[in-house]
């Protein structure tokens, strides 16, 4: 099987370098995107670190339609070195292979693209130089181009495959979303020929770049700025419209920086757009649970506050219940006792009114024996 997959990728680097190599810059030079390091690097990071055979095997089938047999062999260690460190960068800071993360995407960029492409171009364009492929006044171009073309290769073709790879492909497709890419790649391509051919202008295909990354994200994005890059490309090698006049060096600092910049805005647009909505999810999802707490302490406390009410009131009715056993007042009436209650009854209630029916006569007697003299 590890066998199988490797001869797979070997034979698809091939072909994909035979692609590169249709828009290399001349004969014997480096293609300003080399497909088969995006491939390789995507191998690695989606089947592992066993992958790296078929890369090698592939990187020495295609350098031998540029490299003097003599070169082949070191050409290919060199650029089979390129990718795995690049994925043991990545496996360092933890790199998904999702990328919706923008700490992924720029990890992409900076740790794979940039810096160990540096691996390849350099071995490789030294071994040209010492075979007598390339002058040493060519050195800096081609290696230029070659550390551009393999950075490239990393950052269109990678992230359009990883992206490939995660599609749910086994869901119902949405007709109008698919006629909408369709319709935007289409857009694209006509977009880069004309403001190329006519105008001298690129920018103009960025705001569509902008809103496909919007809409899409990485899965809508990827193609698009891969057909952006090698329709600028085509133009690059005719030398027309921002090309012409140029010379190649200038020609090939302006496309890398179109590349890039394509490359760049697809995907960290993409990227950071993704990253929101999964923050925005997440944060949605916790004030979910928190109101489902909050319900739920709500519904707990409300039996308990009325067990308490209850226990109030059994207390107060057993108190009431042992002072009448005790023989002891009623509290609740103690202001009633002095007006009308029992205190109440020596004023107004019928012992009250026969007391004072004995205070007149019980006056009397306390005249007659010692008080006034009778008249």
């Amino acid at each position: 099987m590890v066998g199988a997959l490797n001869l797979g990728l070997a034979v698809t680097s091939l072909l994909t370098a035979r692609l590169g190599l249709l828009v290399g810059v001349e004969p014997g030079e480096a293609s300003p995107i080399w497909p088969p390091t995006g491939l390789g690097l995507a191998a690695l990071l989606l089947l592992g670190f066993w992958m790296w055979p078929g890369i090698m095997l592939g990187s020495m089938a295609a350098n031998g339609f540029t490299s003097p047999p003599a070169a082949n062999i070191p050409t290919a260690i060199g650029t089979t070195l390129a990718c795995p460190c690049a994925y043991w960068a990545l496996r360092k800071i933890h790199f998904r292979t999702e990328l919706d993360r923008l700490k992924d995407a720029l990890a992409l960029v900076f740790l794979a693209a940039f810096g160990a492409m540096l691996i390849s171009s350099t071995i490789g364009t030294t071994l040209l130089m010492l075979g007598g492929d390339i002058r040493a006044s060519d050195f800096l171009a081609t290696w230029l181009t070659w550390w551009t073309g393999d950075a490239m290769g990393v950052l269109l073709v990678t992230p359009l495959l990883l992206t490939l790879v995660k599609l749910p492909w086994t869901r119902d497709v949405d007709t109008l979303k698919s006629t909408e890419i369709i319709a935007l790649l289409a857009v694209t391509f006509v977009l880069v020929i004309i403001t190329e051919a006519v105008f001298g202008i690129l920018f103009l295909t960025f705001p569509l770049i902008v809103w496909v990354a919007w809409r899409f994200h990485l899965p809508g994005a990827a193609p698009v700025g891969l057909l952006a890059s090698t329709v600028a490309i085509t133009a690059a090698l005719r030398g027309t419209g921002v090309f012409a006049g140029h010379s190649l060096a200038e020609r090939m600092v302006i496309l890398q920086m179109f590349n890039g910049s394509v490359a760049l805005v697809a995907l960290l647009l993409s990227v950071a757009l993704v990253e929101r909505q999964r923050s925005r999810a997440e944060l949605e999802r916790t004030c979910s649970r928190l109101g489902e707490v909050i319900n739920h302490l709500d519904q707990a406390m409300r039996p308990t506050e009325q067990t308490s009410s209850g226990i109030g009131q059994n207390a107060h009715r057993t108190h009431e219940q042992s002072g009448h056993l005790l023989g002891e007042p009623d509290t609740d009436h103690a202001v009633g006792r002095r007006a009308g209650g029992p205190a109440g009854r020596r004023a107004g209630g019928p012992a009250g009114r026969r007391a004072a029916r004995r205070r007149p006569a019980a006056s009397q007697a306390a005249r007659g024996h010692g008080g006034h003299p009778h008249r």
